[in-house]
């Protein structure tokens, strides 16, 4: 890695040569390369919509699925698409300029969403389940309509945690956004490769390599989000015990329905003592 020039792919062009900057890019790789593998997301010869907002993640997505792929690792087609959702002040040219320099095969769809949104939610309500909703519908159809086998998204690690602890604070239930899905229809699946990256990394490595961020105003704006505030609780945590954040997603991965109380999966009823045996 780090080669030639002619020896990486345009989005990896110009990449900082310091040591820290090489193990932060390995690690990067590494990891993704371990949630492809581990969760089985390859179907050699399919094709996948890389959904790009332009935010420090989907850059950190885009350019390393580009790697694997340049170095033979994913047999699979990349398109990436962008759905501009006509928030005021969106920067719409940002992204296909950047996709045409960077010689990335994209999709660039404008569906006037924030209209809608703001149109059906209150004042002082979040805008996040809809807009994700109104979101996801056009990308699925998007992806029927370019014969994609997956929608592949940016969220990473600490997206992971956090809707962990959504779930479990106010919706009463232990389950996140898995890495691998199978949507309602069946007929396509969603990924988020960078399932074991931390959110950290993704910033260093956006940041270092200079992607042309763009933020979200839509809901970056809103305070008192209850992401916001969980964000703020693992915080706390990292900051008193540097490593916490790993330990608790190495929990997600490490259930033991036998030692929780969800008779559904586990047979609690069923269980039976051995007499006689000492």
């Amino acid at each position: 890695m780090l080669d030639e020039p002619t020896d990486i792919h345009a989005l990896f062009n110009g990449a900082p040569q310091t040591t820290e900057f090489k193990k932060l890019r390995k690690r990067i790789v590494r990891h993704t390369r371990e949630a492809i593998e581990k969760y089985g997301m390859v179907e050699p010869g399919t094709k996948w919509l890389v959904c790009l907002s332009g935010g420090k993640d989907s850059y950190t997505l885009l350019a390393v699925l580009h790697e694997l792929q340049w170095r033979g690792l994913l047999p699979v087609e990349l398109l990436a698409c962008n759905l501009d959702q006509g928030q005021p002040g969106f920067p719409a040219t940002v992204l296909p300029d950047f996709l045409e320099k960077m010689g990335v095969a994209h999709r660039i769809e404008y569906r006037d969403t924030y209209s809608i949104v703001m149109d059906k939610i209150p004042a002082g309500r979040t805008f996040c389940a809809l807009c994700s909703r109104l979101r996801r519908g056009h990308l699925y159809r998007i992806a029927r309509e370019e014969g994609c086998s997956a929608v592949v998204l940016g969220h990473h690690r600490d997206d992971i945690l956090e809707t962990f602890f959504m779930n479990l604070f106010h919706g009463g239930r232990l389950a996140t956004m898995p890495p691998k899905l199978l949507n309602e229809e069946g007929d396509l699946f969603v990924y988020r490769p960078l399932a074991h990256v931390a959110e950290v990394d993704c910033e260093k490595f956006s940041r270092s390599m200079q992607y042309p961020i763009i933020p979200c105003d839509l809901c970056g704006s809103q305070d008192g989000l209850q992401r916001q505030q969980v964000k703020a609780i693992l915080d706390g945590w990292e900051k008193n015990s540097p490593g916490r954040r790993q330990i608790m997603f190495r929990a997600l991965m490490n259930t033991r329905p036998s030692h929780l109380l969800d008779p559904e999966l586990f047979d609690f009823a069923g269980l039976t003592r051995t007499l006689g045996v000492f």
